[in-house]
């Protein structure tokens, strides 16, 4: 009998903790990358698509890099014919079965106080943290000065 409530024990502490890791494989992130930096740069930015499978939204609350003093989430946008930087310092959503870009002239992640230029070849690390599916590491390939970004698939079927 002590047996059989074990195997009752275990089943039931499985079943709790379950939900938890289905939170975390909720997240993916797609394309990370970084542009190199000129010499005597001392910010830089990051880019990637997040897409949450989740049924419930998660929030992207920081990011954190060993390559700058500081990393933080910023918005580029247009306001009165001027672009605008601002800071995100609420998160930002990643809504259920959605996603969010984080691209030039848009939501990225700032690099503040490099430690040392950036350059194309390398590969940046990152530590994204989210308020339901934790942290999540991602490395960034370092494109050159000039990139767009890397070759998207096009042919990926959403």
């Amino acid at each position: 009998m002590t047996l059989l409530r074990t195997f009752a024990v275990t089943g039931l502490l499985l079943a709790v903790a379950a939900p938890a890791a289905a939170q975390t494989a909720a997240i993916r992130v797609d394309h990370p990358w970084s542009r190199a930096t000129p010499a005597g740069a001392t910010a830089g930015a990051a880019y990637m698509t997040i897409e949450n499978a989740g049924n419930a939204e998660d929030r992207l609350t920081g990011v954190s890099s060993d390559v700058a003093a500081a990393t933080e989430l910023h918005e580029m946008k247009m306001a009165d014919g001027v672009m605008k930087m601002r800071a995100v310092t609420e998160g930002l959503v990643v809504p259920a079965h959605g996603s969010v870009a984080l691209k030039p002239g848009g939501y990225h992640v700032m690099l503040v106080g490099l430690k040392k230029p950036l350059k194309a070849g390398e590969t940046l690390v990152l530590t994204l943290d989210f308020a339901k599916a934790g942290k999540v590491e991602v490395s960034a390939p370092v494109m050159d000065m000039t990139s767009t970004g890397p070759k998207m698939d096009h042919m990926k079927m959403h």
